[in-house]
């Protein structure tokens, strides 16, 4: 149990991925979680991670009792473990769209699957499917809904396009500038966000005629484009679609943007300094940003303190 799983970023396809649009998702070292048996007393923090994961293996049993496991793991030892004093000892911040639920799931399919999808090659599109779909089905237990993406990053700690619902892969990332103007970058909305009531939001909304074809045209358009520039290191085309996908998502997107980051996502547009976009399924935690001049766009988002996660 001393395998770290890294957090991760959904660069693009962020509600896109629901409807048929690609997505990309890079694992974001500055946040990792390990399980660890805790001898002695437990403080607050840890009960808690002890008692949410007693929850998780009783809904992981019950899937097995059922019959409807589509992983098979040794809960016999993970009941063992949590009775010693099991934690999950994370430096991802919860709700914020970073993966602390995928990390999680990540390791506990790490550590007690009888099978576990081995890592020494990148494995074939069958077994990537198969791994989206077990940890799907786990990560459910934590969100209600789940794509099985956030904890297949967690676990092949590789960037990952995805091409559709089926068809996923790792890829080449542009080469990292460390003192390239150009960056992608966090803002703390300050606090977490839940992501059922946003995705029932978007799955409400798209009950309308109009929000569905903005989707699948407008929105899968810019977002595809951006990936595919993204990849290629073609800045221009990335930036153009980038302020496309942003003024999209900031006139259609409200519930999903908190309202005190409303006027630094339209002064990005108007300025053309940087672009806003969500950080997973949004309503709190981070925001992602793109620039190609980090200096400014720190100078003009000052009093959101930008966290850095890459330049080029």
């Amino acid at each position: 149990m001393k395998a770290s799983f890294f957090a991760k970023i959904l660069l693009f396809g962020e509600y896109g991925i629901i409807k048929e649009s690609m997505g990309l998702s890079i694992p974001y070292r500055s946040f990792s979680g390990v399980l660890h048996v805790t001898t002695g007393e437990l403080n607050a923090s840890e009960h808690a991670s002890n008692v949410s994961l007693k929850a998780f293996a009783e809904y992981l049993r019950g899937l097995q009792l059922s019959g409807q496991a589509l992983a098979l793991l040794d809960l016999d030892q993970l009941d063992k473990d949590i009775h010693e004093g099991l934690i999950f000892n994370s430096s991802i911040p919860q709700g914020y769209g970073v993966g602390s639920s995928g990390a999680l799931v990540a390791a506990i399919y790490a550590t007690y699957s009888d099978k576990p999808l081995s890592l020494d090659i990148m494995p074939g599109a069958e077994s990537l499917a198969l791994l989206k779909r077990q940890l799907a089905q786990m990560e459910t237990f934590f969100h209600g809904k789940s794509s099985g993406i956030d904890p297949v990053i967690c676990y092949l700690q590789l960037p990952l396009l995805i091409s559709s619902d089926s068809e996923l892969g790792a890829v080449g990332m542009p080469d990292e500038d460390f003192q390239g103007q150009g960056a992608i970058f966090l803002l703390n909305s300050g606090g977490p966000g839940e992501t059922q009531p946003m995705v029932s939001i978007f799955m409400n909304k798209l009950k309308e005629a109009g929000f569905r074809r903005l989707m699948s045209q407008q929105f899968k358009s810019y977002n595809d484009a951006c990936i595919q520039a993204f990849l290629k290191g073609d800045w221009d085309p990335l930036f153009n679609n980038l302020k496309s996908l942003s003024h999209l998502v900031l006139d259609n997107f409200r519930p999903m943007i908190p309202d005190h980051l409303v006027p630094a996502w339209q002064k990005g547009i108007d300025s053309n300094a940087y672009y806003l976009k969500l950080c997973g399924s949004g309503g709190g935690g981070y925001v992602l940003g793109f620039t190609k001049d980090y200096d400014r766009a720190k100078d003009l988002l000052a009093d959101h303190d930008p966290e850095l996660v890459l330049r080029f």
